[in-house]
């Protein structure tokens, strides 16, 4: 089992392509609201890799401020703070919902897009949930999540830049279902963008990877 431990509460252009679009559609397909602090919209990230957020109707740049493999700690204004493994967010501080930690059970299935073309897989992750006033009433911890997963070919891309679209249906108990969605470079497996349920309450997290390094 791979833990992301808790370590976030203390932190408080390519032109127009089927993946832009689709990144453009996923925009304006989100609810409306601000789960995202003002301040952290207004900050930008320094130069070097950064981590592009969007929840409801505010994007963030993220900067990196760690990395340990294929784990990484990015950092936006006003503490919001995301931590990532390769292409999947794994542990939020600073919105109104809190993904505090992510227990994956066995190999990420993600970590290999390619291989979800003809073989569709199955994962599950234990994962702990509170709100941001750390009330005991909002904190919800050991959260089962079963997912499957299968990847396709992106519409409109061809076969010397191929993308992959891997959706990922999942069901998180009392949670409910949601489905997340990967787009991931066929040839390194790559996460390039993602949306992906970070909480309940909470509209999807919109990421995209501006190093391509997800």
């Amino acid at each position: 089992m791979r833990v992301w431990p808790l370590l976030l509460v203390p932190l408080c252009g390519c032109g127009d392509t089927p993946l832009r679009s689709a990144w453009a559609d996923l925009s304006r397909r989100l609810p409306a609201g601000d789960p995202i602090p003002a301040e952290a919209a207004e900050s930008g990230a320094d130069n070097g890799p950064a981590l592009r957020i969007r929840v409801g109707g505010r994007t963030a740049q993220a900067a990196l401020v760690s990395e340990q493999g294929e784990r990484r700690l990015w950092r936006a204004g006003a503490g919001v703070v995301v931590a990532t493994d390769g292409g999947r967010v794994v542990a939020t501080s600073g919105l109104r919902e809190v993904l505090v930690s992510t227990r994956l059970d066995g190999p990420d299935p993600l970590a290999s897009p390619a291989d979800l073309l003809d073989r569709p897989a199955e994962a599950r992750r234990l994962v702990d949930l509170m709100r941001s006033d750390r009330q005991p009433q909002g904190m919800r911890f050991g959260v089962s999540v079963r997912c499957r997963l299968r990847a396709s070919p992106l519409a409109g891309t061809d076969a010397a830049a191929a993308v992959l679209l891997v959706e990922e249906r999942c069901r998180a108990g009392a949670e409910g279902a949601h489905t997340n969605r990967f787009w991931a470079d066929a040839a390194t497996g790559a996460v390039l963008r993602a949306e992906q349920w970070v909480g309940p309450g909470l509209p999807p997290m919109l990421v995209e990877f501006s190093d391509a390094g997800g």
